[in-house]
């Protein structure tokens, strides 16, 4: 994973691209990408909502995040970073997935069916 698979050069600055780097990019757009699938839940709703599809990409994402800074980079602020909203993803995920059978009582949308 750390042999290079493309090197660009670019006003003075290169940019060398390995597996680890492909994974690290990867992991930043699911990372990031997740917040687009909350705007659109939330728009579709009509207020703000976290859909389990969000804790997944957040989970996957920091996973994936915690391998390219661990394994590609050997950066501990990038661990420590990481290591928090994987596990406050996890426990949000736990609770969507216990809870999304269960109207809230306060959820005027549940309370009229």
């Amino acid at each position: 994973m750390n042999e290079t698979l493309a090197a660009f050069s670019f006003f003075g600055h290169s940019l060398v691209i390995t597996g680890w780097k492909i994974l690290g990019y990867g992991a930043s757009l699911l990372f990031a990408g997740r917040w687009v699938v909350q705007f659109v839940a939330s728009r579709r709703h009509g207020r703000p909502t976290m859909p389990g599809l969000f804790w997944y990409m957040s989970i996957v994402g920091s996973l994936f995040l915690l391998a390219y800074f661990i394994w590609g980079k050997n950066d501990s602020v990038g661990i420590l970073s990481n290591l928090f909203p994987t596990g406050v993803a996890l426990y949000n995920l736990y609770l969507h997935e216990t809870h999304k059978r269960k109207p809230h009582p306060a959820d005027p949308a549940e309370t009229t069916k």
